[in-house]
């Protein structure tokens, strides 16, 4: 959808003088997102990945450093989850794009950041890296 890029594009260009939430040009792009949206496009379980596939994905670990260096998901990148929008053109467009955290929470923030500018292909890895651990049995 060009629109929704379009009309974030031209918001974030015009001069901010009050809150994001009084300015109406940001507001109708967020409403526009969200009128559009499906609940659940953004989400995956880990189950729902088949193991041949996740080779194919694309996974950030949007965690802290120090979270990240205690452990993570094989082939993880780390890209902390305030950074996600700053460091957008190092996520490849043609593929799957799964963001984690601890819990899915603050990954869940950077991933409708991500959606606003036009990453459809960007998910929030449902329940984290902790349900990512029970389920893969580590």
């Amino acid at each position: 959808m060009i629109l929704r890029p379009l009309l974030l594009s031209i918001a974030l260009a015009v001069p901010i003088a009050a809150p994001a939430a009084e300015n109406p040009v940001v507001v109708k792009a967020i409403e526009e997102y969200l009128d559009f949206t499906e609940y659940g496009s953004s989400l995956i379980w880990p189950e729902q990945i088949p193991a041949e596939d996740w080779k194919n994905v694309f996974v950030v670990d949007a965690r802290d450093a120090a979270q990240f260096d205690k452990g993570h998901i094989p082939g993880a990148i780390n890209i902390e989850w305030r950074r996600a929008v700053a460091r957008r053109g190092e996520l490849p467009k043609d593929r799957m794009v799964l963001i984690y955290c601890n819990t899915g929470t603050l990954s869940a923030q950077a991933v409708f950041a991500l959606r606003l500018l036009g990453y459809d292909n960007v998910k929030v890895l449902q329940d984290g890296y902790e349900g990512w651990k029970v389920k893969a049995n580590r």
